[in-house]
């Protein structure tokens, strides 16, 4: 038994005694640290969306995370750092309620989270869908005098748009970036983005198109449209 104890306790005594002496100095260190609060609003991330699905509500949810740490850990932290994720897997169309509690919330080491504002939120799923629609081209400017626009068109003369079905389906026609007329006399040939008047609505193809504008003279006592 003393050989035990010898071994095992007088061995490096005073290198023992040193490390624990080290360990409670350090350990009262880290205790009495000032912590602090801080509080991000940030945009609620979702993984998984389920294959030819679409989330059909327009505004992008966000969260108020507020976390606590220590104040020097607290300090270094950005917005960029706090991931507050949701789970969209085995989502079905229609309007659903989920929670967002301190489990879905990605932080940085050291810090944890303490208040989660709002720990629900609606949000819509549906189908995707595709169509093609209709391009009317915008045209704006003022022509030279004695002339009037005669016909405008552009080519392609549709697109193919993508989307969420009900947001699809209520979409007749899409429009382009202006194209200034100003001055043409005969015919002008502009490419011009498309444009679609549905943010949750995106061109598939394709993106731009060209349009041809053409005025005429306009008759002998009579005016111009």
């Amino acid at each position: 038994m003393a050989d035990l104890f010898r071994r095992y306790v007088l061995h490096n005594f005073w290198l023992k005694v040193f490390s624990l002496l080290a360990a409670t100095t350090l350990w009262f260190a880290v205790a009495r640290e000032p912590t602090a609060e801080i509080a991000f609003r940030v945009p609620i991330e979702f993984q998984h969306v389920p294959e030819n699905m679409e989330i059909a509500s327009e505004k992008v949810p966000e969260a108020q995370i507020r976390i606590r740490g220590p104040e020097r850990l607290i300090r270094e932290v950005a917005a960029s750092q706090i991931h507050p994720v949701i789970d969209l897997s085995g989502g079905r169309p229609g309007e659903r309620t989920y929670d967002l509690n301190t489990g879905e919330i990605s932080v940085p080491h050291g810090v944890e989270v303490v208040q989660v504002v709002p720990t629900q939120f609606r949000m819509e799923l549906d189908q995707r869908a595709t169509r093609t629609v209709e391009v009317r081209p915008r045209v704006t400017g003022s022509f030279p005098a004695g002339y009037h626009l005669e016909k405008v068109t552009c080519e392609p003369w549709a697109v193919t748009v993508m989307g969420p079905a009900k947001r699809v389906n209520a979409l007749d026609t899409v429009t382009t970036d202006p194209v200034d007329a100003t001055g043409v006399v005969g015919t002008l040939t502009v490419p011009a983005a498309v444009f679609v008047n549905d943010p949750l609505v995106r061109v598939v193809q394709p993106l731009r198109v060209r349009v041809t504008v053409t005025t005429a003279r306009n008759s002998a006592g009579g005016g111009g449209r």
